[in-house]
């Protein structure tokens, strides 16, 4: 096959790629609980017990909520520092419409989506009026203020001990460990949803435009396209994503804490986007699960007796895992700089470059 040929394949490939390679993902994913996979020291027992599946499904979760994040600093180039409060708008929203009306489970999220987006609408609006440094600081404000609001009103969010899951209204099948396997799948669901949002939207002459924004602002003003809707569409979709993502959450740990509106987790969410590769989606996905997996066994292993035992210079670093992540975040900004999936890309188009002079080599032997 001549190379021109070939280039028109991997062109018209490309397009269904991502649908495949989620499908392949999903396909495996939704097995895992039907199987006895068990991976010492990454998974704590075999892949259908209840605990395995709690911590998969939480990386389903985070997942996601990485997905959005991607959405709107990758896509976009919108550094917030602020869309934990999403998150938390999702969580705490379905926690109180559960306990306060009798709206069913799927209704409650439904609305509290709904509330999100109106939310995410009127402080985008603000937000955006300012750009770079600036924007980050004001989705910090934002963030500090929605802090500050679920701790000081106890009443009705539980303050610091946080709000609980009411069941009364949500179906039995999702309610209790031994369907804890039902819940992963809801959060498999999610997950595909949120993935095939972002492609749409990425597609879309409107992610055309967030991308071309992020580039070059200013021509895109001289376009006569006004950046501003452009932005505020992303940051709104981004913001309802988080807010989704939220909900399951809720509905898998049954309840949350004032630690879902802290800029403590989107400074994770943006590790989570850098580790993975920035711009990459299945960066977001891979770096959720690399984080959330290495945040709860570094947290074994800094408990550990073999940690206990070392000298005091030791110990002291290595029983802290913040410590452990942040050196590992270090390295992975040194040595991998374009994360994961960055990694896996320009090793794919070294082997393609070959492949492509060897080509080239042959046909002009012929």
């Amino acid at each position: 096959m001549s190379a021109p040929a070939t280039r028109i394949r991997r062109l018209t490939g490309a397009a269904w790629f991502p649908f495949a390679l989620m499908v392949v993902f999903a396909g495996v994913a939704a097995v895992l609980p039907l199987l006895a996979i068990d991976i010492p020291g990454v998974l704590p027992g075999p892949s259908y017990l209840p605990g395995t599946l709690q911590l998969l499904a939480l990386c389903l979760v985070f997942s996601a909520l990485a997905l959005s994040y991607h959405l709107l600093f990758g896509t976009a180039g919108m550094l917030s520092f602020g869309h934990a409060l999403y998150f938390a708008v999702g969580a705490y929203g379905v926690g109180i419409l559960l306990q306060r009306t009798e709206l069913p489970l799927a209704a409650a999220i439904a609305t509290t989506v709904a509330l999100a987006t109106v939310v995410a609408l009127a402080l985008g609006a603000v937000s955006l009026r300012v750009a770079g440094i600036s924007f980050a600081m004001v989705t910090l404000a934002f963030a500090q203020a929605g802090s500050v609001l679920v701790r000081r009103n106890a009443w009705i969010t539980g303050g610091e001990e946080g709000l609980r899951l009411d069941t009364d209204n949500v179906p039995d099948f999702l309610v209790g460990v031994l369907n804890t396997r039902n819940v992963y799948w809801l959060a498999l669901a999610v997950l595909v949803l949120v993935f095939l949002v972002v492609i749409w939207f990425e597609r879309s002459r409107a992610g055309h435009v967030a991308v071309a924004t992020r580039e070059n602002e200013t021509r895109v003003r001289v376009l006569g396209i006004r950046p501003f809707t452009i932005k505020l569409m992303t940051f709104v979709i981004a913001s309802a994503l988080a807010a989704l993502s939220g909900t399951i959450y809720f509905v898998l740990q049954s309840g949350t804490t004032p630690r879902a509106t802290s800029a403590d987790l989107t400074l994770s969410l943006l590790v989570i986007v850098v580790l993975g590769g920035v711009g990459a989606r299945w960066g977001a996905i891979v770096g959720a699960f690399a984080y959330t997996l290495l945040d709860q066994r570094l947290t074994a292993l800094a408990s550990s007796d073999a940690v206990a035992a070392l000298p005091d210079v030791l110990r002291i670093p290595l029983s802290e895992p913040l410590f452990l992540l942040g050196t590992l975040f270090i390295l992975v900004v040194l040595f991998l700089p374009g994360g994961i999936a960055g990694t896996v890309r320009r090793a794919a188009t070294g082997r393609r470059t070959s492949r492509d002079a060897r080509e080239r080599l042959e046909e002009a032997e012929r």
